[in-house]
């Protein structure tokens, strides 16, 4: 069950960028923003994280989050579930070619492909202000990126939910009505 949050010094919420191996455009087609959307979803699940906030860009993502568990702690979860719902993805529909350029030495526990850059790109966040420019950051990236003029007019982000007019096939659902604001809005 969601629980409230209210950002604070004691309570941060997190401001997390993924990049894909190489800046690779991994998520070209809609069907890997629908596997990335869904993995976003399990990982939330199974982390219990609140998400605020997301775009789904070509080589990248961004999200929003609470931090129930340490930063470690969540990075390893959404990153483990997505790259392996991807990179399933990826096999299952003989993208060998993308596979080939996330491919590397193997590993430990014997990984082939990496999804994600190795980088730890998370921002805290403690204060509305701050919470509420990296949302209208996260909501204007496609728009920087020429793919739509107006931001809610991207489907692969939440910013049609902030403005409070989602669609009917929302890819992603966002916990915009957990926070607690200390200003109304």
């Amino acid at each position: 069950m969601p629980h409230d949050f209210q950002i604070s010094h004691d309570s941060q919420a997190l401001y997390i960028t993924l990049t894909t191996q190489h800046r690779l455009p991994v998520f070209r087609s809609d069907a890997l923003k629908t596997v990335i959307c869904n993995a976003i979803s399990e990982a939330r699940q199974s982390a219990g994280f609140l998400l605020f906030a997301y775009v789904i860009m070509l080589d990248h993502i961004h999200l929003v989050t609470d931090q129930p568990k340490p930063v470690s702690e969540v990075l390893r979860i959404i990153k483990g579930v997505t790259a392996h719902r991807v990179i399933n993805y990826l096999k299952e529909n003989n993208h060998l070619v993308s596979l080939a350029k996330l491919q590397h030495q193997v590993r430990e526990r014997n990984y082939r492909y990496s999804l994600w850059q190795r980088e730890r790109n998370v921002f805290p966040i403690f204060s509305e202000g701050l919470f509420m420019q990296k949302v209208n950051y996260i909501h204007n990236n496609p728009v920087r990126a020429g793919f739509v003029e107006q931001a809610m007019d991207y489907h692969w982000s939440s910013a049609r939910i902030w403005r409070r007019c989602p669609a009917e096939n929302e890819p992603l659902l966002v916990d915009v009505e957990q926070i607690r604001w200390r200003r109304s809005r």
